[in-house]
C-alpha cells in the first residue's frame, strides 16, 4: 500500500493533511490511544498486532498524528473484510474514515466486504459514501440490532 499525499499547492494547513500508510509495531500505542473502545475490549490490542504482522492494518495520519486505523481480515469466505475502522474522536468528520476505507479497497481482492449494526447510522452513511452496496444481514449477533453486510467491487 502506498502513502497518500495531497497534491502540491494544496491550500489546507498541515493539520488538515491526511496520509495513510501500513501500520508498524511502533504505531500500536498511538493507535490504541486514539481508540476510545480498546480499554473495554482488551482483545482489540491483540487483533491490531496480528493485523500489523500480516500487513493488513493501515493508519491515517493527520498533522503527523495517528488519527485512525483500519483492520482487514483476509479470510472472509475467500474475500477481504474490513473488520474495524477507528477514527479518533478528535479527528472525526474530516474524511479520515473514507480515506481508510479507500486504502483498504486499494489493497483488497476483487470484492471487499464490511459490516455494521443497523443502528449505527453514521457508519452506514460513511460505508455508502465509500462506494459499498448492501449485501445482506446477519441476525442474532446483537439482540434487536441486526448486522448489515456491505460489499464493494474493485474498480
Amino acid at each position: 500500500m502506498q502513502m497518500d499525499k495531497h497534491p502540491p499547492g494544496h491550500s489546507a494547513g498541515e493539520a488538515d493533511e491526511i496520509s495513510t500508510r501500513l501500520a508498524t509495531p511502533a504505531d500500536v500505542a498511538a493507535m490504541l490511544a486514539c481508540d476510545a473502545c480498546w480499554q473495554s475490549h482488551a482483545q482489540r490490542g491483540e487483533c491490531v498486532r496480528t493485523a500489523i504482522g500480516k500487513g493488513l492494518c493501515t493508519i491515517a495520519l493527520r498533522g503527523g498524528q495517528v488519527a485512525g486505523y483500519v483492520v482487514l481480515q483476509d479470510d472472509f469466505f475467500g474475500h477481504d473484510f474490513v473488520s474495524l475502522v477507528v477514527v479518533s474522536p478528535l479527528h472525526r468528520r474530516r474524511g479520515i474514515g473514507l480515506r481508510l476505507l479507500a486504502a483498504a479497497a486499494a489493497c483488497s481482492r476483487a470484492r471487499l466486504f464490511t459490516s455494521t449494526n443497523q443502528s449505527n447510522l453514521a457508519a452506514r452513511a460513511m460505508i455508502a459514501r465509500a462506494g459499498f452496496a448492501p449485501s445482506g444481514q446477519i441476525d442474532n449477533l446483537d439482540e434487536g440490532d441486526p448486522e448489515l453486510v456491505f460489499v464493494r467491487w474493485r474498480r
